[in-house]
């Protein structure tokens, strides 16, 4: 691209994004195809991963969205954009470390509690279905709070949400697990 081609398409970047932050549908998402490669590459690029570069530019896309009313011109939009997937990058890879200490703490936890007795061992299948069958972040709420006895404000901490966040799950978590699995003396 000569430099000529470069400057109209900085400006057409630019044209691109006032009339998609004003609320024009066919801009955005000529933004996003204009740019999808470079949001994928990068992410790519990032994680090593094509499965873990995809799931980043999905959220890049999601979220875009929203962001954009953020670009203030200060630097070309490719340069603005490459800083929002370099940290969601950094998003990505901090989640999956915490997910990892968290699946190596259950892990250990595991490894610790005495060998079951039948009644045990049926509880423990209930549960871990039932927990199954919840959706991730009740599922990793539960864990800290009920399973590693953390406080709400620790586990808040731990997720990085509010501790208001995690009484709503531990509610969420409890009403969708009400009255299952339970046996005959109440326990």
């Amino acid at each position: 691209m000569g430099e000529t081609e470069t400057v109209q398409w900085e400006r057409s970047d630019d044209r691109l994004v006032a009339a998609a932050v004003s609320g024009d549908r066919a801009a955005f998402a000529a933004l996003l195809e204009r740019h999808y490669d470079r949001i994928h590459r990068i992410a790519w690029r990032n994680t090593g991963s094509r499965e873990d570069a995809e799931d980043i530019a999905q959220e890049i896309c999601c979220g875009l969205v929203t962001k954009l009313g953020s670009f203030r011109g200060d630097a070309k939009f490719t340069t603005w954009l490459t800083g929002i997937v370099m940290n969601a990058c950094r998003d990505h890879f901090r989640r999956k470390q915490a997910r990892a200490r968290l699946m190596e703490g259950a892990a250990n936890v595991a490894a610790l509690t005495p060998r079951p007795d039948g009644r045990d061992l049926y509880r423990r299948s209930w549960l871990a279905s039932d927990l199954a069958a919840l959706d991730e972040s009740l599922r990793e709420t539960v864990i800290l709070v009920a399973g590693e006895e953390l406080s709400h404000a620790e586990a808040a901490k731990l997720l990085g949400i509010a501790e208001s966040t995690v009484s709503w799950r531990m509610h969420e978590a409890r009403r969708k697990l009400k009255g299952e699995g339970t046996d005959d003396d109440g326990s």
